[in-house]
């Protein structure tokens, strides 16, 4: 059994969303805006994605997902797919299951990767 992750090197700090540069990233239809902080080693992100977003690739990154607002369906690439709401997460490893997002009405994720 693994023990709790490692976070070094990381002093006490406050993050204020609104102020950090956003940047847009097109999907195959739909924009997400992404927000960005690293710490140490740690990417950590407040991802909005507009209404009809689909993502333009499949990702096989590890993440710690969020959904604060609206709703997120992921859909991994054996044809499973999973429904965030509000206060539900989903977590996965580097080069587990490859992934990728879709939403109608839009969401707001604070992702951590």
């Amino acid at each position: 059994m693994l023990g709790p992750m490692k976070m070094e090197h990381i002093p006490f700090g406050t993050t204020d969303w609104a102020t950090l540069p956003r940047t847009e990233h097109q999907g195959v239809t739909g924009q997400a805006f992404w927000r960005t902080a690293h710490f140490g080693g740690v990417r950590v992100r407040m991802v909005e994605y507009t209404p009809g977003y689909l993502a333009d690739h499949w990702c096989s990154k590890g993440h710690i997902l969020l959904c604060l607002s609206g709703e997120l369906e992921t859909e991994l690439d054996d044809g499973r797919t999973f429904t965030l709401k509000p206060g539900m997460s989903y977590q996965v490893a580097d080069g587990a299951e490859p992934h990728r997002s879709r939403t109608a009405t839009g969401a707001t994720l604070f992702i951590v990767d």
